[in-house]
């Protein structure tokens, strides 16, 4: 009962309107009111201030609505798992704009050598802070790794592990329109008298050691910080307000951006996100995936 009390809740709170939420689920307003009354008598919560401009969250019902999400969404993947059972692991892996699954594709083929059977379960996520910090912190509930950058720093602040696959050279983002985006690679001095938007100091070991070297050596070079990665921050970069420190794997985020290589020596690891207590399946394809080769002959190592 509760499943589809509040499925109809997340539709309500995502509409803002009971009409909207019974032309969604194709059945009558009344219904609808009917079902979010008994959800919030059952809980003995109220969930809804509810005037003629329409249904506005209370505290409580945001509370309820972010844990909703998560809930439905990993029930509803337990029963696609369910129904596709067959001995064989299924790995849930967490995609967004910014964690694509590109990067780690070319290791699949000798992930199967390795584990015979292994099957991916694509859960896509929107990559807002808040998405991003909650998909970490229940790594192994509603997804079970997550393809992105990362180094112990950030390892330490999200709380989870991570499986090292390679070195991606810090990059940097140019709009098309600027002279920079004719030259490749850049040197750090084809940087100085302009702005590079850099993730904020205490998030990455590597990115801070870059902008150590910025700051004591490079002082024409206008830092400005960031808080997180999404497509807003490429736009900003778009819009000329400063070069954007990148990876390769985000080539793709934006089409007026062109990365390019810089003559420096800093780069950020690129692997696999998980839970600390990994589910069993979830240990045994981290484990096939440790005998599988870098492209420099090296294996694949944890970090936690």
């Amino acid at each position: 009962m509760y499943i589809s009390l509040l499925e109809t809740f997340i539709k309500a709170a995502e509409s803002g309107s009971f009409n909207k939420t019974a032309e969604l689920l194709f059945v009558t307003p009344p219904a609808v009111v009917k079902q979010i009354n008994l959800l919030e008598d059952t809980l003995n919560l109220k969930l809804f201030e509810r005037s003629h401009r329409g249904l506005t969250l209370t505290p409580a019902g945001r509370s309820l609505y972010r844990d909703s999400v998560y809930i439905v969404a990993y029930l509803n993947d337990a029963v696609e798992r369910a129904r596709t059972a067959d001995g064989q692991p299924v790995i849930r892996v967490g995609v967004s704009q910014l964690t694509p699954l590109e990067p780690f594709m070319k290791y699949w083929p000798d992930v199967q050598k390795v584990m015979p059977g292994v099957r991916f379960m694509i859960v896509p996520f929107e990559n807002t802070p808040e998405n991003a910090r909650e998909i970490l912190q229940y790594l192994g509930a509603r997804v079970d790794v997550v393809p992105g950058i990362f180094d112990d720093t950030m390892l330490s602040l999200r709380q989870c592990g991570g499986m090292e696959l390679e070195k991606m050279p810090l990059r940097v983002a140019v709009p098309l329109q600027n002279p920079l985006v004719r030259r490749s690679p850049l040197s750090i001095e084809d940087l100085e008298g302009q702005t590079l938007l850099i993730m904020r100091q205490g998030w990455s070991r590597a990115v801070d050691r870059l902008r150590a070297d910025i700051l004591k050596n490079h002082p024409s070079i206008t830092l400005r910080d960031f808080d997180f990665y999404d497509i807003s921050v490429f736009n900003r970069c778009e819009n000329n307000e400063g070069l954007l420190l990148t990876v390769d794997s985000w080539k793709a985020v934006h089409p007026m951006l062109r990365i390019l290589p810089v003559r420096w020596n800093y780069e950020i690891s690129f692997g696999l996100l998980h839970s600390l207590k990994p589910l069993p399946e979830v240990q045994s394809f981290l484990s096939a995936l440790r005998k599988v080769p870098q492209p420099d002959g090296r294996k694949n190592s944890p970090q936690v």
